[in-house]
C-alpha cells in the first residue's frame, strides 16, 4: 500500500488543548486571497510527486478541511482529483468537524468520491465541550452526523476524548454509549494531553483544573475498550475500534511501516526509507512555492537498524502486534534479537508476548505503552 496525506492549515477557531499546524480562519484579512495562495502551492507541490504515483488510500486532514467554505471545499476537491488518480483509492477520508459542515459540503465530498469521513464530536457534554474550546453543541454533533449519513456516507468515524477536568468513568461510558446508538463504523478515543503553549495548559498552570490521575485515566480507558468490544467493534490499535472490515486503511499503512507521501504546510511523509517534514508556516511554504523552493524542511534516512525499531515499535500499536517473519522480511532483521535482553524483560513481566509468530502488548501493557516502547528504543 501507499497513501497521501494532505494538510489543510485552516480551521474554524482554535480549540483550547490544540498544538495542530493550523490557524483560525478570522486571522486572514484577506482570506480568499490567502486560500488561494495554499491552493496554488499545493497544486505545485503534488505535481512534483512521482508521476506514477497511485496512492491506495487518501487522507485530508488539519486543521479543519470542512472550516472552508463550500465553494473553497469543491475546488480543493477538484484540484485533487485533477493531480492524483482517484480511480485507484480504495479509502478518501476527510476530516470534519460539527458546526463546520452542512448539507452543500456533505453533498460536495460525496460527489468527489470521498467515502469515509472523521467527525470530531470529542464529547456529548456541553459543558466539557465549551471548557475544551469547540464551537459546537451535542446537537451540532448530532446533526453533522444525521448530513453525513444523508449525503449517503456508511463509513463514519468519531473521536471521543476522555480523561477531561472532573469527568468521571460514568460520565465517559455516557458520552461513549450515547455515540454508539449512533451506530458509527469507526471510534477514535483519546486521552486529553495538556500540550505545552495551549490555553488549556495554560489554565492547569495557573490551577485552574487538576489533571485526572493516571489511574482513573487507565480506568476509563478499559472501560471504554470494554464498552466497545461488548458492542462488537474490534480494538485493532492502542487508541481505535472499528466494525469488521472497517478499520482506517490510511492509518494501518502508517502503523505497518509503509511509505506515504504528504502535501501541505507541516506535512510529514515517509517514503523509500526517508522521512521529511514541510515548513511548518503557511506564509513560509506558499512563500517558498512562489521562489520555486521546495517546502521540505527536514529529511532524515534511517540506518537499517534505526529504521527497524521504529517499524518494531510502530506495530506495537497494533492489537495483533507484529509479524515476526514478515518484519525480518520487510527488514531484514529478527525483531526478538533486535529487542535483545530488554524485550526479553518485558515478556517476563508479562508486557509482550509472543504467540503464534506475533509479537504483542499483553492487555496489561496496553494504557502503559509508552513505557514499553521507551524499553526498545
Amino acid at each position: 500500500m501507499a497513501g497521501l496525506y494532505l494538510h489543510v492549515p485552516f480551521c474554524a477557531r482554535k480549540c483550547a488543548y490544540c498544538d495542530f499546524a493550523s490557524r483560525p480562519l478570522a486571522d486572514f484579512p484577506s482570506l480568499g486571497t490567502t486560500v488561494a495562495r495554499f491552493f496554488q502551492a499545493l497544486e505545485k507541490e503534488l505535481a512534483a510527486l512521482p508521476p506514477d504515483f497511485a496512492p491506495d488510500t487518501l487522507y485530508i486532514g488539519g486543521g479543519t478541511p470542512t472550516a472552508l467554505d463550500a465553494a473553497q471545499l469543491g475546488a480543493l476537491l477538484a484540484l485533487v482529483r485533477r493531480r492524483v488518480y482517484c480511480n485507484g483509492v480504495r479509502e478518501w477520508t476527510v476530516e470534519a468537524n460539527p458546526g463546520t459542515l452542512d448539507a452543500a459540503k456533505a453533498a460536495a465530498l460525496r460527489r468527489a468520491g470521498v467515502n469515509r469521513v472523521s467527525l470530531g464530536v470529542q464529547s456529548l457534554d456541553n459543558a466539557a465541550l465549551a471548557r475544551l474550546g469547540r464551537l459546537h453543541t451535542a446537537a451540532e454533533a448530532r446533526a453533522g452526523f444525521d448530513l453525513l449519513r444523508a449525503a449517503g456516507f456508511d463509513n463514519i468515524s468519531l473521536d471521543l476524548m476522555y480523561a477531561l477536568p472532573g469527568e468521571t468513568t460514568a460520565q465517559v461510558l455516557a458520552d461513549l454509549r450515547g455515540l454508539l446508538a449512533w451506530q458509527p463504523e469507526h471510534l477514535s478515543t483519546y486521552a486529553l494531553a495538556l500540550e505545552p503553549g495551549t490555553p488549556l495548559a495554560a489554565q492547569h498552570a495557573r490551577g485552574e483544573f487538576a489533571e485526572v490521575p493516571d489511574e482513573e485515566q487507565a480506568e476509563q480507558y478499559f472501560a471504554i475498550r470494554r464498552e466497545l468490544l461488548a458492542a462488537g467493534y474490534e480494538h485493532y490499535e492502542l487508541s481505535n475500534f472499528a466494525q469488521p472490515g472497517r478499520v482506517c486503511r490510511h492509518n494501518l499503512n502508517y502503523w505497518r511501516g509503509g511509505d506515504y507521501h504528504a502535501c501541505g504546510p507541516a506535512a510529514h511523509a515517509h517514503s523509500g526509507g526517508q522521512r521529511t517534514a514541510n515548513v511548518e508556516k503557511l506564509e513560509d511554504y506558499c512563500r517558498r512555492s512562489e521562489r520555486g523552493e521546495s517546502p521540505c524542511a527536514f529529511e532524515e534516512t534511517l540506518a537499517p537498524e534505526a529504521k527497524a525499531r521504529e517499524t518494531l515499535i510502530i506495530g506495537l500499536r497494533l492489537l495483533k502486534g507484529v509479524d515476526l517473519a514478515a518484519f525480518q522480511r520487510q527488514t531484514g532483521l529478527d525483531a526478538l534479537a533486535l529487542g535483545g535482553a530488554a524485550l526479553e524483560q518485558l515478556v517476563a513481566q508479562g508486557l509482550l508476548a509472543v504467540d503464534h509468530e506475533r509479537l504483542r502488548l499483553t492487555a496489561r501493557a496496553l494504557f502503559i505503552s509508552d513505557r514499553v516502547f521507551a524499553e526498545l528504543v
